[in-house]
């Protein structure tokens, strides 16, 4: 395995105006990644405007000896009408054209990010059928331009392992699979090592977090999130935290997944000392690992 930076990593420094979606290649080649992968480029810009930052994010990667590894784009695939699903398929395609743009060659996109009062919204177990089928056809769209789909295991809808997993086969489709994020798990309240064992075989992309879990009572100001459940969860740094990184990746590794770890830093420290520790924390699990 190869391990990559996650654009958002520098999400701390992009805000405070410290550093550029540019700059964080730079920064990634400097600090000894591999590779990078990208969240959604910025809404608010015109399509060519977009377009031709995916072109100039690729060459600079290129220039820098990295490999783009993966685009990560925001999506809500399931709508209560079917004009506004067209409209948000067509907005997921437009996305994989940005995907091919930049020179990566798996597109994470999301399923759903909340439940609906009545019918089939209700559950995620009853959107299963039509969020698959929306699936397929992007799926289908983005095959013709040689990439591969996949979603991730976040939003509190579609996270648990078994969900995710069910969901991976209902699709059933070579070009669409899962992005594993071991630390993502925790915010269902789900043991990592389980959830990482059930969808390894899914894998198409991984991302390496860590989080350290807290007291339900711990304050949500001071960076604790909470899980579905109302525990308490802190970002830090892989290897200072809950998540079992290392066996996690054995698992991966058993499973036959060969790809990319990208680190996604989310913790309230500043953001290039936390992706550092991440980093070599990541260097010493996989040499231990091939031992």
């Amino acid at each position: 395995m190869k391990i990559a930076v996650s654009s958002y990593s520098f999400n701390q420094y992009i805000k405070a105006g410290k550093m550029t979606l540019q700059d964080t290649v730079d920064k990634a080649a400097e600090m000894g990644f591999a590779g990078i992968e990208f969240i959604d480029l910025p809404k608010e810009m015109p399509r060519a405007e977009r377009m031709a930052l995916a072109a100039d994010l690729r060459q600079r990667v290129e220039k820098n000896g990295l490999s783009m590894v993966a685009y990560t784009v925001a999506a809500r695939l399931w709508q209560p009408t079917e004009a506004l699903l067209r409209a948000e398929i067509e907005r997921v395609k437009g996305e994989v054209d940005i995907t091919v743009l930049l020179g990566a060659p798996v597109m994470r996109h999301d399923l759903v990010w909340e439940l609906d009062k009545t019918g089939a919204g209700r559950s995620f177990r009853s959107m299963m059928p039509k969020l698959a089928e929306t699936v397929r056809e992007i799926a289908d769209y983005a095959a013709q331009k040689g990439i591969k789909t996949c979603s991730e295991n976040h939003g509190r809808i579609a996270q648990d392992s078994d969900r995710m997993e069910a969901f991976a086969a209902l699709v059933n489709h070579d070009h669409y699979g899962l992005l594993v994020d071991m630390g993502n798990f925790l915010c269902v309240d789900e043991d990592p090592i389980t959830a990482v064992s059930r969808v390894a075989n899914y894998a198409f992309h991984a991302h390496a977090k860590d989080m350290l879990i807290c007291s339900p009572d711990t304050d949500g100001g001071v960076g604790i999130i909470k899980t579905r459940g109302m525990n308490g969860l802190k970002p830090t740094a892989i290897g200072h935290g809950s998540v079992p990184v290392k066996q996690c990746i054995a698992i991966l590794k058993r499973a036959g997944y060969d790809g990319w770890l990208s680190v996604e830093y989310e913790g309230k420290e500043d953001c290039l000392q936390g992706i550092a520790e991440g980093l070599k924390n990541l260097r010493m699990y996989l040499s231990e690992l091939e031992k």
